[in-house]
């Protein structure tokens, strides 16, 4: 009989990031329970307790790996710019015009925002900004007013793509939305 080969802690918490961002993105931190994301993790809700002692501290990890991701994307972006003697800011704007499509990845990052009335979580995403902010300018050698213009895009593609506006055939939808080279 073959031997069964043991998870490390470190593989179970790759299994549970996963899961947690799936279900985490279904109903955000107030509405999830843990034992759906043990569940999907393959796991029980007491180990999930061994390697995160609260639900909040689940959605906090998962809430530092999605802002890595982002940041991860804007520090690839630039770099691949500079290199190809581009534009910066607007490579890291089509890096996360790209990272949208990723439903998953754009609802965990409107749940954080929702659950920014939780102390850890504000401070977490408050930590997160400032990093992208000093990345961006730090990068791109943009001025605090396009610095400003750039976040603001952004959270305007949040929007219209939590309220999946690409599929809108409305005046409105065509205002916000622009032409496709102006989205970034």
């Amino acid at each position: 009989m073959p031997r069964r080969k043991l998870s490390t802690a470190e593989q179970r918490r790759d299994a549970i990031m996963e899961a947690a961002e799936r279900v985490f993105a279904a109903r955000g931190l107030h509405g999830t329970p843990t034992l759906e994301i043990a569940k999907a993790a393959g796991i029980s809700q007491a180990y999930l307790f061994r390697l995160y002692p609260t639900k909040a501290a689940l959605f906090e990890a998962l809430t530092e790996h999605c802002n890595q991701r982002v940041y991860r994307t804007f520090e690839d972006a630039a770099r691949t710019a500079r290199t190809a003697g581009d534009d910066v800011l607007e490579a890291m704007g089509q890096a996360y015009a790209g990272l949208l499509a990723d439903r998953t990845l754009l609802l965990n990052q409107m749940h954080a925002l929702a659950a920014s009335d939780d102390p850890a979580v504000r401070e977490q995403m408050r930590a997160s900004f400032a990093a992208l902010v000093e990345l961006v300018q730090r990068e791109s050698g943009a001025d605090a007013e396009q610095v400003r213009g750039f976040f603001a895009q952004g959270m305007l593609l949040n929007v219209l793509a939590a309220m999946r506006t690409e599929e809108v055939d409305a005046p409105w939808a065509s205002v916000l939305l622009g032409p496709v080279d102006e989205r970034c």
